[in-house]
């Protein structure tokens, strides 16, 4: 399994960005479909998870800003994040687990003040 995260840029204090996390296979044998992220000094964080039945869950200092999606059509699963605040700012990581556990490479978020 192959992903290919996307998406990451530069924002300011307030703003938003669409992370996407393509997988080289069907989206439908993906037990756990994620983001993690990794600010810089920090160790790597899940920051939004969702499984394939459609629970979510969200590392408290993004609940209500950020929201995890997918769209099986296009084997791709989302990251939506509003209100980006300077914390936020770190490299991105789409995550999934299937038989085991596949890494996107990473995709960096810049929140400036």
């Amino acid at each position: 399994v192959q992903l290919q995260a996307s998406g990451g840029g530069v924002v300011q204090v307030g703003g938003s960005l669409r992370l996407s996390c393509a997988v080289s296979g069907s989206i439908d044998s993906m037990n756990i479909m994620g983001w993690y992220r990794q600010a810089p000094g920090k160790q790597r964080e899940p920051v939004a998870m969702l499984s394939n039945l459609g629970s979510t869950n969200y590392v408290e200092s993004v609940e209500g800003r950020f929201t995890i999606s997918r769209d099986t059509a296009e084997n791709t699963w989302y990251l939506q994040m509003n209100n980006l605040k300077p914390e936020d700012t770190g490299v991105y990581y789409c995550y999934a687990f299937s038989r085991g556990a596949s890494w996107g490479q990473g995709t960096q978020v810049t929140v400036s003040s």
